[in-house]
């Protein structure tokens, strides 16, 4: 028993116990700047980052190696054919990181943090503490999902800062060609690649939720963020398979190179609507079925 059950009044130990406790304020920004705090100062967090934050390097001195050897990539083209443009303009760096990251580092990273947010603290004998003192149940799932939440537009702005830096040193800077041939300013290139940084990271939504649903079902962290990883990589092998055409629009990864839209002009909204569509679903499913499972969770660790 803990020192905060001892101080308790019986019944509001009762209570606390099993992670119900008197009406407070559904959010405490404090808890969640604590929360995430927390996440970003965990070694594994540093590194998931640190190996985002390379691929754009990786990219970036590949293609300027190819291009001092004489060679040339010709054509335009949408998500990973930004590639071909890096060497005309710094800013599809940006462009081709994020079509990079998004199919497997990214949405892993994010299933590491997301599978890791309950059961890692059932893991290390933390999660009843947290529910005693202060937060009770919902409050703390939400301040947990918010804080993944946070986490993908972490993740997915180191990833553009970093492509933009490399870029900006290794190529040309200046107007850029749309997919739809038009010519854009440099400044409302820069405002596309912000949007498609946040499209990318309403992207995870989804893989968010799923992961913190499947944090709720075990006390293993490492399980948690195994599984979420391995439904990551199923996912993506279903998506390829022609013949399941017929729901591939409901998988929570079909949709996620739709930002490549944002690069025509005018920018073709239908995809990318859709993908938003599809992601609050997975949110709403899997963070209700979340809710479900933790408030009804006997908590003994």
């Amino acid at each position: 028993m803990s020192r905060a059950e001892l101080t308790e009044p019986p019944a509001q130990a009762a209570k606390t116990a099993v992670g119900v406790r008197t009406p407070t304020p559904l959010w405490t920004l404090g808890l969640l700047r604590n929360e995430l705090g927390t996440t970003l100062r965990r070694w594994r967090t540093i590194a998931l980052l640190a190996v985002l934050a390379a691929v754009p390097v990786l990219v970036g001195i590949a293609v300027k190696i190819e291009m001092s050897d004489g060679s040339s990539a010709g054509g335009g083209g949408e998500g990973p054919a930004f590639i071909a443009q890096i060497t005309n303009n710094g800013l599809f760096l940006v462009f081709t990181a994020l079509a990079a990251t998004l199919p497997f580092f990214l949405p892993m990273a994010v299933g590491v943090v997301a599978g890791d947010a309950i059961a890692g603290e059932a893991n290390a004998g933390t999660l009843r503490y947290l529910l005693v003192a202060p937060a009770g149940r919902t409050r703390l799932l939400i301040t947990k999902y918010a804080t993944t939440l946070a986490f993908c537009v972490i993740a997915t702005l180191v990833v553009a800062t970093s492509a933009l830096i490399v870029g900006a040193l290794l190529f040309p800077l200046g107007e850029l060609t749309t997919i739809s041939g038009t010519r854009i300013s440099f400044g409302e290139g820069l405002g596309r690649a912000l949007l498609i940084a946040l499209a990318v990271a309403a992207s995870l939504i989804g893989i968010a939720a799923l992961g913190l649903f499947v944090s709720t079902l075990t006390n293993s962290g490492i399980a948690a963020m195994a599984t979420t990883v391995g439904l990551l990589i199923t996912v993506q092998i279903l998506d390829q398979i022609p013949q399941l055409h017929a729901i591939q629009p409901y998988f929570f990864s079909h949709y996620w190179l739709s930002f490549a839209d944002l690069m025509r002009d005018p920018v073709y909204w239908d995809d990318l609507i859709r993908n938003l569509q599809l992601q609050g679903l997975y949110a709403a499913v899997f963070g209700a079925a979340a809710w479900a499972r933790f408030t009804a969770k006997d908590i003994t660790a």
